[in-house]
């Protein structure tokens, strides 16, 4: 297989599950699993079936994910934003947040009432199937709510396919905001800067400031510190939930 660097987005996951039948196949990724503090955002992004300057978030800077984010919105099919707060972390562990939050946006897309950050739909046919950047999700559950059905999980799927790609920006720069809008109101952390991840600085911080409700109480270093799990915003009043 090339090397990343070499692997250009296309649409080869998103044909095999066509070649099995599936008709209409969403691309998901996921921001924030290893951080800190904040939610874990998961995009679902449908497509146009063309070449899209889409590549994974993670190589390309700010401003580059920004606009192509922006490029996502205008040529998307549909899309879902899902948000996975910090004590859902806590209280059920960030595979399963992610997962959860991942049928979220399935469910939304499907129709259902079910809470989302953002949610567009521009054609209302069924998703039939998903493809993700490793992320085993259990379609085997979903008969229920008949739910997609077909999977396709690869590693580094964000730089392979221009699906996952795009919910890969979309995850990146939502979560982003939500961390910079943090930070105005607890700038000691510099939420702004590493948007929650344990670099030394937020380490630094987060050692001689304690937590606020953003912080992941099963994370260490913040379970090394001793405190309770679960602080609800107004027990904190000064730490700004991720919306504020």
């Amino acid at each position: 297989m090339p090397d990343d660097a070499l692997t250009l987005p296309g649409w080869t996951f998103e044909a095999e599950l066509w070649d099995e039948g599936h008709r209409l196949v969403a691309g998901i990724d996921e921001a924030g699993r290893g951080a800190l503090a904040g939610p874990v955002v998961v995009a679902v992004v449908v497509l146009p079936v063309t070449t899209h300057p889409f590549v994974d978030s993670k190589t390309v800077g700010q401003a580059q994910r920004e606009s192509l984010a922006a490029g996502v919105r205008e040529r998307a099919l549909v899309w879902a934003l899902v948000e996975a707060s910090a004590g859902e972390v806590d209280a059920i562990g960030v595979l399963q947040a992610t997962l959860a939050a991942a049928e979220r946006g399935l469910r939304a897309l499907a129709g259902l009432a079910v809470p989302v950050a953002e949610l567009v739909r521009r054609v209302e046919a069924p998703l039939d199937a998903v493809v993700t950047d490793y992320l085993r999700l259990p379609t085997q559950r979903w008969g229920e709510w008949q739910g997609p059905r077909g999977l396709r999980h690869p590693p580094r799927a964000d730089a392979r396919s221009f699906q996952v790609a795009a919910a890969s920006l979309l995850a990146k720069t939502h979560r982003d905001a939500l961390m910079r809008a943090a930070a105005v109101h607890w700038p000691e952390y510099g939420f702004e800067r590493h948007k929650g991840y344990a670099v030394p600085a937020h380490r630094f911080a987060l050692a001689h400031h304690g937590p606020c409700p953003l912080h992941r109480r099963s994370f260490r270093p913040v379970a090394d510190l001793g405190l309770p799990r679960g602080l609800e915003p107004t027990e904190e009043p000064t730490c700004p939930t991720p919306s504020a």
